[in-house]
């Protein structure tokens, strides 16, 4: 059983959440994932945790996708190594780590020196298989 991976080096900009949505539906799509559905939640959660990045990150944005075994695991790291808590939603946010945690098996943040990944499981998407490919890797700058 293989592992399939793509890698993407984002700016820290507001860019970066579109960019990112698009590149990880490509990837998912190429794998085989087709589900619309779960396509959305894919790329939603994808994308609340690359604005979350740019929202009180810093640094470089480095978003990682894996796929092994049926899993698909999406990661974003940025440079701050503040982890991130839930909080009250109101008129200028609060809802990404909800919404996360109402599209995935589970997520967990590693911290490292220079800062920290976030790192969400997303749930087996329903009647699809991962076919093999290999690495994508990309930089956006």
């Amino acid at each position: 059983m293989s592992t399939l991976t793509a890698h993407f080096d984002l700016p820290l900009d507001h860019t970066a959440p579109g960019w990112a949505r698009g590149a990880v539906a490509a990837v998912l799509g190429g794998w085989g994932l087709r589900d619309q559905q779960w396509l959305d939640a894919a790329v939603t959660v994808v994308s609340e945790l690359v604005s979350n990045a740019v929202r009180h990150g810093g640094g470089e944005i480095v978003v990682d996708v894996e796929a092994h075994g049926g899993r698909v695991i999406v990661s974003v790291a940025d440079g701050s190594s503040v982890v991130p808590r839930p909080r009250r939603p109101d008129g200028s946010g609060g809802l990404g780590l909800t919404i996360i945690e109402a599209y995935t098996v589970r997520w967990h943040v590693e911290t490292h020196e220079g800062g920290k990944r976030v790192r969400a499981e997303l749930p087996p998407c329903p009647g699809d298989t991962i076919k093999a490919g290999g690495t994508i890797r990309t930089e956006e700058s």
